[in-house]
Parts: C-alpha cells; structure tokens; sequence
C-alpha cells in the first residue's frame, strides 16, 4: 500500500501563478522529483523551478528515459513519480514507456506542456491532441483548460494515479493557463484505502475448493506485491502445499529460494503456460491474470475439471480471459490472511501431512534441478579457463553474489541472461529485485537510477542487454550528470537473443526446418562498446571478456563512489 506522507498545507496563493502553485501541489503530495525533458512551451514553468529548491528537476536526454526513471522510483518508493514531458513530439517519445508503467500499474502522473488554449484554432506548430494519444496507455487522460481548475485537475490526476489498480495518468498544460495568476490553496490529494475483503460466505467456498485438491496450485503476480501480500502468500501456498508460479510477476512475491516457488510461466506462448499448470486440480489466482503471453493459449490452459479461485483488487482482470468457479474481489493481503483462516478447520490431519508431503516433494525436485544448473555452470566455467571459450553469465553471477552487500537492490533486465541472476542472488527479499514488465526494451539502465534515487544510501546494480541498452544509452549521461551513483552492467551477446530463441521456437512448433537466423537479429558488425559509450558520457566503465577479468572488475564497480558500468562480452549469440 502507499504510504501516508505528510504534507504542509500553504495558505492563500497571494497573486501566484499556476506555475508556481503546481510545484507547491507537487511538494504537497510528497513528488521530491520530476524526471523529464525541456521544451519551449515549458519555459515558463521549468523557470519557475528556481524558486523552488526542495523540487529537484532530473535531466533526462530522451523522454523515453525519463518515464523509465520515474516507473523505477515510483515501484522503489511505494509512491508516485512525476514525468514531464514537452508537447506532441515529446509525449510521443514516451509513450512506449507509459505503457509499459500501464501494464506494471505504475503510479505516474505524467504531464505534458503545450503552446496554448488560446492557439487552439490555429494548426500551430507541434500541435496535436495530446489527451487523445495519451489516453490508451493511461488510466486518466485530461486538459486544463481553465485556471481556476489546475489544481483541482492535478489533485485528482494524483488520486486517481495512486487509487488500486494503480496506473499512470497524463494532465496536458497549455502555457496560457499556467502564467494566469490562481486565487486557490494547495492541500495534498487525497489517497484512498482499498483494503477491501470479500464477504465470508465467498471465502468458504473457496476455502473448500482448495482444501479438497490433491494437486493445488498457486499463479501469483504483482498485486501481491501492492497489497505487501508476501507473507500471507507464503503461507497460503505451505497450508496448501502448492507450488507457486509467477505470471506477470516482476518483483519479489515469494523468495527465489523458497522451496515451493517454481519462478515465471512463459511470457512469450501459451503453450509453455500449459505446461506449468495442466497437471492441477485446483488453482488460486491471486494479484495477476491469466494468460498475458504474446501469443496465448487462446482455449485448455486448464485442464478439464480444474476448479479457479481468482482473487484480485481489479474487478477487469477477474476471469477476463478464463472462466472461474469463485471470484473474489478484494485486496490480496487481507483476502489470503482471511483465506488462510477458512482452510485452517478444513484441513483434518491427514489433509495437512499430505500437503506437508508435497511441499516436500517440490521442493526436493527444484533443488535437484537447481544443482544440476549449477553443476552445468561449473562445466563451462572450466572450459572458459582451460580452453578460451566465451563467458556465460553465470560465472559473472557467481562472483557477484560473493561481493554484493545484502540490502542491495537489483533491477533485471537481462532477459535471456536473467535465470542465473536469479540462480546466484536467491535470497533477495522484497523491494530488491525488480525486473521489466510490459515488454518494452530499454527500462533496465534508467529503472536502476530510480531505484537509486529513491534508496540513495544502498547498492543498486541494473543489468541490461545490448540490444536495451542501446533503447536508452543516454540515460548514461543523466547518471554522471546527477552523480547518480548506480552501478550497470551490460550483457553484450552482439544479438538480440531474445529474438533468436522465440523463432526457434516458432520454427518448431510450425515444423520448420532449422536455418540461419534472420541477420535483423544481429548486433554486429560493428561490435558495439559500452564500455565507450560510457566514457564519453561521463561513466566510468570497463571491458570484461575474459574469467580473470571478472572479480576485479566487479570490485571496482562495487567500490567506486558514483555510476559504473560494466560492459560484459558473453558468449551466447555469437
């Protein structure tokens, strides 16, 4: 849940600006920040931030970039981020970002300057309706268009921003409004408490349904993180003993090392979903929906017989795509505390050494599974000593874990290099381990700087591909600007792998046969250098592309005092 800020309340505006009285609102609300890019049609505004050193403005080279910070601070505080972007050309810029804070409910209140209402007839240049393209990738989309109602638009932008589901929002300020002079108070917005329970008849039904099940199953995903569900997660899914897949899950719901946690079902096709849930007779949805593949199973997630409990703050996400036996609409954490007391009477002795066998059953075959992993990753990391050939990234992550201190944080956008991420650093808890939702490239190196921003006292490490990296490469630049002291690495495979698996995958399940990849898929020639790229903004970076390189370098990055980048050379896509 979001947490109460306190606020002061100023008194009468005394002749000010709507400019001037936005940033007070601002501070109001507890936004310390606001990430974006400079226009003309913002001139007067981003002057008035002078006045007002307590309100930090972020540079950002790209807007694409500033929304990214914003999403990463927003998810790191447990509040709204504040976004400002500069008319059409620049909302554009931003817009594939905003969706990816739609998708991960992000609470950002994005706005965008314009020339004027009063230009409004005149096709001006940049003109464009800006609520109209913001509208599909938020929750609220609106224009001021008089002063008298600024402040009341933003407050509720705010409101409505931070209010579960949480999501961005987009309030467009023409120029004219924000110079006209405003007789009104600021007071903080108001924020809404949506700790909501369905009503105990509901919760026995499906207290009953799991209780009977002899192969439950549990598919969590980040609402669990919104309601600070964690712990009633855990112990639903051990009263059950149920393994637990994440689908859209990209924090931490329940420890990579707990025994019972089986990671994420397939984000890419249905038919790896299917695979994780078939052999299942009843199934807890909780905090996600189900499926939200690209290419999804469009009938037979389930199999037949299979009973759905769904649980969820968002009435839209219940059933939307499959059928549920009891759906339940209420907030996770105090939904599964409620739940976990109905099961209690209807699991008898033998129901609860039952569930107590499979939980060890499970947990038995993941850490056998885990061994053999690790047992493969010290093969190759022989073969990288004693014969030369490229490093993979579990040997980066083997030495990782050795050194990171224990509160850090980590923002994961490795894709293909993010299970021994996850192999390596299996004990980080909740609000340290965010990874990219949403499906846009390029979050990993500006969400990082968020997340720095928002803990500025811990380690933050943000991993990144080279395909993302380059989305937002600038974000470098904002980091030494700043002396945002995050710290990057960039898994430099020279391909977009990604790409390269899901057409194996395609090429199979369409019979194929296997060819050379499509060379759209490659990153080289030219070898791209971050390292480079780095430098030259500000960044103090290095090459890694031998073992011995490894350990050192990662006691550079760690001990250096601002941002540091690691350029990584790996061996997959070569």
């Amino acid at each position: 849940m979001l947490s109460e800020r306190p606020a002061q309340v100023s008194g009468p505006a005394a002749g000010k600006t709507g400019r001037q009285l936005i940033i007070e609102q601002f501070l109001a609300d507890g936004l310390p920040y606001m990430f974006g890019n400079p226009g003309t049609v913002e001139q007067g505004f981003l002057d008035s931030l002078e006045e007002y050193p307590e309100f930090k403005y972020i540079l950002t080279l790209q807007e694409s970039i500033a929304v990214g910070m914003a999403d990463g601070y927003a998810r790191a505080s447990g509040g709204p981020a504040l976004v400002q972007l500069h008319s059409g050309v620049g909302l554009g810029n931003g817009i594939g970002m905003m969706y990816q804070a739609m998708r991960g409910h992000a609470p950002l209140v994005v706005i965008a300057g314009e020339s004027g209402v009063q230009y409004d007839a005149m096709d001006a240049q940049m003109a464009a309706d800006l609520v109209a393209m913001a509208r599909p990738v938020t929750k609220y989309s609106t224009r001021v268009v008089h002063a008298s109602s600024l402040l009341r638009v933003i407050r509720r932008a705010i409101k409505i921003a931070t209010t579960a589901p949480m999501g961005p929002v987009f309030v467009s300020l023409p120029m004219d409004v924000l110079d006209t002079v405003i007789e009104e108070q600021v007071h903080p917005a108001t924020r809404v408490r949506t700790r909501v329970r369905p009503d105990d008849e509901a919760l026995h039904e499906a207290a009953a349904l799991l209780a009977s099940a002899t192969r439950p199953l549990i598919l969590m995903g980040d609402g669990v993180t919104f309601s600070g569900a964690q712990t009633e997660l855990q112990q639903v899914a051990e009263r059950l003993g149920a393994p637990v897949w994440g689908v859209n899950n990209s924090e931490i719901n329940m420890l990579a090392s707990h025994p019972l946690y089986q990671g994420n079902t397939g984000h890419m096709f249905g038919a790896d979903s299917i695979r994780a849930v078939q052999d299942h007779d009843c199934v807890l949805v909780v905090g996600t929906y189900v499926f939200p593949e690209v290419f999804p199973a469009l009938s037979g997630a389930f199999a037949d017989g299979t009973s759905i409990v769904h649980i969820d703050l968002n009435a839209y996400e219940i059933a939307k795509n499959h059928p549920v036996d009891v759906a339940l609409l209420g907030d996770p954490k105090t939904t599964l505390a409620a739940l976990l007391n109905a099961l209690e009477p209807l699991q008898d002795g033998p129901a609860h050494e039952a569930a107590q066998a499979r939980s060890t059953s499970i947990g038995a075959a993941k850490q056998q599974a885990r061994e053999t992993a690790i047992a493969a990753d010290d093969a190759h990391a022989q073969t990288e000593v004693e014969q030369g050939t490229p490093l993979q990234m579990a040997s980066f992550m083997r030495e990782l874990a050795k050194h990171l201190p224990a509160d850090a944080l980590v923002f994961d956008e490795a894709l293909t290099n993010s299970p021994p991420i996850t192999r390596y650093l299996p004990d980080l808890g909740p609000g340290q381990f965010f990874q990219t939702r949403g499906g846009s490239l390029g979050v990993g190196i500006p969400g990082a700087l968020g997340l720095q921003l928002a803990h500025p006292e811990k380690v933050v490490v943000g991993f990144t591909g080279d395909g993302g990296g380059m989305y937002t490469i600038q974000a470098l630049w904002t980091a030494a600007h700043h002396q945002i002291p995050a710290k990057f690495v960039v898994c430099n495979n020279r391909s977009y792998k990604l790409l390269k698996l899901n057409i194996e995958q395609y090429w199979s399940e369409r019979d194929v046969p296997q060819h050379a990849f499509p060379k759209s898929f490659d990153l080289y020639p030219p070898f791209i250098r971050f390292d480079e790229m780095a430098h030259s903004m500000g960044v103090a970076s290095e090459l890694v592309e031998r073992p011995e390189q490894i350990a050192p370098a990662i006691e550079r990055m760690l001990s250096h005092q601002g941002p540091y980048l690691i350029d990584l050379v790996i061996g997959e896509g070569l």
